[in-house]
């Protein structure tokens, strides 16, 4: 009796698994049927760098939703990485133990808050921030910069804090033998030794910035064109997704779908490679 249970149980762990996997077989096999029509049709060299969207006339570009994901997502970065590898640095190499029970679950939290208020928070006290101190209307590069540059947080500290606590302890016992400073054991021994497992947390947090909405719709301004400087409003390919999809039909709904599809391949490459390092840590 006990034996047919536990069989039981493990072909449902095992059917719970395949099922996983094939809900985004299906998604990406959805995503890919409406899609690829369109840029067979339309062509892909002229869909990713045209640089007019205008659903009315037939014109399909998406290069300025290009650009616009990848400063927003680059500016994440540069506000996100520092601020993350920094505080995990902190958090396992100097804080004592009272001070890291304290403030590792605030971190966790910041993960479990809906992105909608992050977006809130931009709107009501970031943006005007930005538009009285920089110009523009505060909608802009830079708001979402930091918005999402501290949405992204959690993911970048969590995984460098286990890349940190996983090396030998061998490591920081031999370099302090040697006469190092703390600071100069993480430096030039413990960032080199973990340096696969942080850049693996920096290509998720990526992952999560190119990939976030809400947030986004709300404080990027969501104009269609080329930015020129960080005050400059833009929009991202999400928010082209969830911005028009409500009322998309015919060409215009198959244009969002390919949309999609540049997006699922930019997000794909980013947990390709993310997946490849930890790989090549692991081994």
């Amino acid at each position: 009796m006990n034996k047919f249970i536990e069989t039981i149980i493990e072909k449902s762990i095992i059917l719970i698994a395949f099922s996983t996997v094939a809900v985004l077989f299906l998604i990406a096999f959805f995503i890919f049927k409406e899609g690829i029509p369109f840029l067979a049709q339309y062509g892909l060299p002229g869909f990713l760098t045209g640089s007019t969207w205008l659903p009315g006339e037939d014109k399909f570009g998406i290069l300025p939703m290009i650009i616009g994901s990848i400063y927003v997502t680059l500016g994440a970065l540069i506000v996100g990485v520092p601020l993350g590898v920094g505080s995990a640095i902190f958090l396992v190499e100097f804080a004592n133990k009272r001070i890291r029970n304290i403030i590792k679950p605030a971190i966790e939290l910041l993960a479990g808050i809906p992105s909608v208020v992050y977006g809130f928070i931009g709107i009501m006290v970031l943006a005007p921030w930005v538009r009285i101190n920089f110009g523009g209307s505060g909608l802009s590069i830079l708001t979402a910069s930091i918005v999402l540059g501290i949405m992204i947080l959690p993911t970048i500290i969590s995984i460098t804090m286990d890349s940190l606590t996983a090396l030998p302890s061998v490591y920081k016992e031999g370099s302090i033998a040697l006469g190092a400073t703390t600071w100069q054991t993480v430096i030039m021994v413990l960032l080199p030794g973990a340096k696969s497992g942080i850049l693996a947390g920096i290509i998720l947090g990526m992952g999560r910035a190119i990939g976030e909405t809400m947030a986004v719709i709300m404080i990027t301004g969501n104009a269609i064109r080329i930015p020129t400087s960080l005050y400059d409003s833009v929009r991202t390919m999400t928010s082209n997704i969830a911005l028009e999809m409500g009322y998309a039909l015919g060409i215009h709904r198959s244009a969002l779908f390919a949309n999609a599809v540049v997006l699922f391949g930019f997000i794909m490459i980013l947990n390709t490679i993310a997946i490849l390092i930890i790989n090549k840590r692991s081994k």
